[in-house]
């Protein structure tokens, strides 16, 4: 028989409108009584169901995380009991056998056993600091989206001013279309008064990209374009004053976490409002990189492996450790990891070995907040005096080979007659 860990404990199906509630009390002869109630997702119904978990002295509470509608209710239970979220995959009920009641009594008796993995939702602050950071990450891939959009609409009119400068939105790029919209027909004006620096020296080859024909439509689309990006400008920057204000109680994990090589400030607060500060929540350093998505996939049979890929989890971090990890190997003030990254993609290849060189970064991450200290270089001495040398391809199997005794003897080839 398995082992009761909650004797009392309330498992929830969560909907739009409404949830189902079923408390399940275990007596010492091992029997579970069951009581089930529908309440409204409304403010005050949900403190009903709060008040009616109290009476019942039910302070365990488990539901599976649906879509956004588990907030409210999260946001309201937390004050009282302990809530534990769950993921859709490790509740699932059995096909044909389901409806909101029997959904609710499955948690419920699952949970009861100590069988619900707990999902991991950090404190009110970080969560609020996690909303502002996620919403900004939007906004700016809705921003590059609009410089395609922009793009497409140069590329149609044939003005290939993309090929000659480095950036279509620098200052000179901006000041030539500009013209362009305000007399699209006239192409063969003087180019250099509105270039800056060293684009002055490719005048020419200005003024033959822009040798094209933006009709109305395509003006108005860059027209629009460029409001756009504008208006998400001011957003972007109002959520990052949002975002600072967030984080003030958490100056010192933040300097903590932009004492590591390759992190900016930017990036610091997006890795603190996905991990918070408190890394109790995770067993160990491998944990955390497993649920940031920088660890393989479990997936054997018959003791053969499947797959090595990554997993999927870590959307939002994932992506924000990769651009550190890329700026870490190319910090020639440190380094150590650019040294690690030419032995791992010499054997790996690239995405592998930034991968796990963004993997290193996060386990620094967990340790230093772990004990509250910033990075220190002096730890990686050692590393430094010796640099990692990387061999070839025929240098590594003539030491594999005298690992496993052989003897290596290089044969020279014959000369020719």
């Amino acid at each position: 028989m398995l082992k009761i860990v909650f004797p009392i404990c309330c498992g929830i199906d969560v909907h739009k409108t409404f949830l189902v509630a079923t408390i399940a009390s275990t007596d010492r002869s091992s029997v579970t009584t069951y009581q089930t109630k529908r309440f409204s997702t409304f403010t005050k119904d949900l403190e009903n169901l709060s008040k009616w978990l109290l009476d019942n002295q039910c302070t365990d509470v488990c539901m599976e995380s649906t879509g956004k509608y588990w907030i409210p209710v999260y946001n309201v239970l937390e004050l009282t009991c302990e809530v534990i979220l769950a993921h859709p995959k490790y509740v699932k009920s059995l096909r044909g056998k389901k409806t909101d009641r029997k959904d609710s009594v499955w948690i419920a008796d699952l949970f009861k056993h100590g069988l619900v993995k707990a999902s991991f939702i950090p404190e009110k602050a970080i969560r609020d600091l996690r909303e502002v950071m996620r919403y900004r990450t939007k906004l700016v891939s809705m921003k590059s989206s609009e410089k395609n959009r922009y793009q497409n609409a140069l590329t149609v009119s044939n003005v290939q001013l993309a090929s000659v400068v480095s950036d279509t939105f620098g200052k000179s790029a901006q000041a030539l279309i500009n013209q362009l919209l305000q007399q699209p027909k006239d192409t063969s004006f003087d180019v250099l008064p509105f270039l800056h620096g060293s684009l002055k020296k490719k005048a020419e080859q200005i003024s033959e990209s822009l040798n094209g024909s933006i009709d109305d439509i395509q003006a108005q689309k860059i027209r629009s374009c460029t409001s756009h990006m504008a208006e998400l400008d001011s957003h972007i920057e109002d959520l990052q004053v949002a975002a600072d204000l967030l984080a003030s109680p958490f100056t010192a994990a933040l300097r903590i976490i932009e004492s590591v090589p390759g992190i900016g400030h930017l990036s610091a607060l997006t890795i603190l409002s996905e991990i918070g500060t408190d890394m109790s929540k995770f067993l160990s350093a491998k944990h955390l990189c497993s649920w940031a998505g920088l660890t393989p996939c479990n997936d054997q049979s018959a003791g053969k492996k499947k797959s090595t890929r990554i997993s999927r989890a870590g959307c939002y971090i994932k992506p924000v450790l990769v651009q550190c990890a890329l700026a870490a190997i190319k910090d020639k003030s440190f380094p150590y990891y650019g040294q690690r990254y030419q032995v791992l993609k010499h054997r790996r290849g690239h995405k592998k070995a930034i991968i796990a060189i963004a993997r290193m970064m996060l386990s620094v991450i967990y340790t230093l907040l772990s004990r509250g200290e910033l990075f220190s270089k002096e730890l990686y001495e050692e590393s430094l005096k010796n640099p990692m040398v990387i061999l070839s391809q025929e240098e590594q199997f003539q030491r594999l080979a005298k690992k496993f005794g052989y003897v290596v003897v290089k044969v020279h080839e014959p000369v020719p007659v």
